[in-house]
């Protein structure tokens, strides 16, 4: 297929771009370009593609397009938080108006990555499954529930939207975070000698590597449509359901002499849930989320010390709310988050 993949030079994107790639599909890249230069090791090839914000795309951009991989969006619940309106406006609206241009250019397939945290307030018992009531607790997981339901009603005989609920993801990117959980403590881990738990340790989290969300994606474009049309999946594997106690106790295995910490100045966090994958190896034989949290531990030690994690990185380029904060204040950013070119002779 021709593939469309929105926020190809993020997180994310950096991972699934070359696995799409080497499944035989041609890759046209989508994005801003705000974390373009947020690299850790080699610069990664990128995807030919446009630069350009999501709320400016156009028809033009959807031309020619068998599917879309949607996963440009604000990433994470802090930032959301900080700017709702902003994460609204990009999240959420312009996630529809993507999906409407796609749907009148003729796309057949249009894959939305959507997050486990719309189940955010279901607390720590019983599995939850693709049809348990929705909970969002923040504007980011809001934003995702609103996105599937505005998908949901243009579905149709030619227009196959698919609903990817990843949970929360880990595991080494060419472009990294360090604001997600298993990234954000191994990377404290290495600089600081500290494992440091800003909760009590008890929220349950599930957990995914990024490539096996990527073969998700891979293997969802191929799937017979009436595997796939207008469903939702936990994209994820029920041994990675632990802890965030247990997270930190996997890292302090992974970075010999670390010592756990765990402070609960945070207070108690209402984002607290398990939950159940089977739906998505039973739709998409051959699916199964392989990386544990201890692999996924050991593999960010390796990568962070082989390519010289600093503190300054870690704190303010890999941290998505510090390094918006900074374009935003040099002035390469704009209140609503676009990219802005400084003209010749501005101070």
């Amino acid at each position: 297929m021709r593939v469309l993949l929105t926020g190809h030079q993020g997180y994310l994107g950096s991972v699934m771009a070359p696995m799409l790639a080497e499944a035989g599909h041609e890759v046209i890249g989508l994005d801003s370009g705000l974390f373009a230069d947020c690299v850790l090791g080699p610069v990664p090839d990128d995807p030919p593609g446009h630069t350009v914000d999501l709320r400016d795309v156009t028809a033009a951009e959807l031309a020619g397009m068998d599917a879309v991989v949607h996963l440009a969006a604000l990433s994470n619940d802090p930032l959301g938080s900080l700017a709702p309106q902003l994460t609204y406006d990009i999240n959420h609206h312009a996630s529809a108006h993507l999906a409407r241009l796609a749907r009148e250019a003729g796309v057949r397939r249009f894959l939305y990555a959507s997050t486990c945290s719309v189940y955010g307030a279901s607390g720590g018992g019983d599995l939850v499954g693709e049809d348990a009531p929705l909970r969002p607790v923040t504007p980011y997981a809001e934003s995702k529930v609103r996105v599937e339901d505005d998908l949901a009603k243009l579905a149709d005989d030619d227009f196959t939207p698919v609903f990817l609920r990843n949970a929360t993801a880990f595991g080494f990117s060419p472009r990294p975070r360090a604001d997600i959980v298993l990234n954000n403590l191994v990377g404290h881990a290495l600089l600081t000698g500290e494992v440091r738990v800003l909760s009590d340790g008890t929220p349950w989290r599930p957990l995914v590597h990024a490539r096996d969300i990527a073969s998700a994606f891979v293997l969802a474009l191929a799937a017979p449509r009436e595997a796939v049309h207008a469903r939702a999946f936990n994209v994820g594997t029920e041994e990675n359901n632990v802890t965030v106690a247990e997270i930190a106790a996997e890292v302090v295995e992974a970075v010999p002499g670390s010592k756990l910490v765990i402070t609960g100045e945070a207070g108690a966090d209402p984002r607290s849930y398990r939950v159940d994958f089977s739906r998505i190896r039973a739709a998409l034989p051959g699916y199964q989320a392989h990386w544990t949290v201890k692999e996924g531990a050991v593999e960010l030690v390796e990568a962070y010390r082989r390519f010289g994690l600093t503190e300054q990185d870690f704190q303010h380029r890999f941290t998505r709310l510090a390094r918006l904060s900074a374009r935003r204040a040099e002035g390469s950013v704009d209140d609503t988050l676009r990219p802005h070119e400084v003209a010749a002779g501005d101070d």
